[in-house]
C-alpha cells in the first residue's frame, strides 16, 4: 500500500507538473508540442508504476477502475488522497518557479 501511495503520488505530481510548465505557461505560448509532452509522462509513468498502483494518475480514472474492479474499491483511498495532494504540491510549486505567470 505504501509503494501504491507513493508510485500515484510520484507520477501525478510530475503529470500536473508537465501540464502546467508546457501548456499553460507563458514561456510556452504557441507550442504545438505539448500534447507529446503530456502523453509521453503519461506513459513513462504507465510503464513504470502501473504494475505498481494501476497507473490512474488521475482521481475519475481511479474511480473507473475501481467501478471496473481492476483495482481494488477498498483501496481507492490511496489514489484520490495521493492524486489530489500531488496536484495540489505540483500547482504551489509551478507558482513559486513561474512568477512571471502570475
Amino acid at each position: 500500500m505504501p509503494s501504491a501511495f507513493v508510485a500515484e503520488f510520484l507520477v501525478t505530481f510530475a503529470l500536473a507538473f508537465v501540464v502546467l510548465n508546457s501548456a499553460t505557461s507563458k514561456d510556452t505560448a504557441g507550442n504545438s508540442f505539448y500534447g507529446l509532452a503530456i502523453g509521453m509522462t503519461v506513459m513513462v509513468g504507465a510503464f513504470a508504476v502501473g504494475g505498481i498502483s494501476g497507473g490512474a494518475f488521475n482521481p475519475a480514472v481511479a474511480i473507473g477502475l475501481a467501478a471496473m474492479k481492476l483495482i481494488n474499491f477498498a483501496d481507492i483511498w490511496i489514489h484520490i488522497v495521493a492524486e489530489l495532494v500531488a496536484a495540489i504540491i505540483a500547482a504551489l510549486t509551478f507558482k513559486m518557479l513561474n512568477t512571471a505567470d502570475q
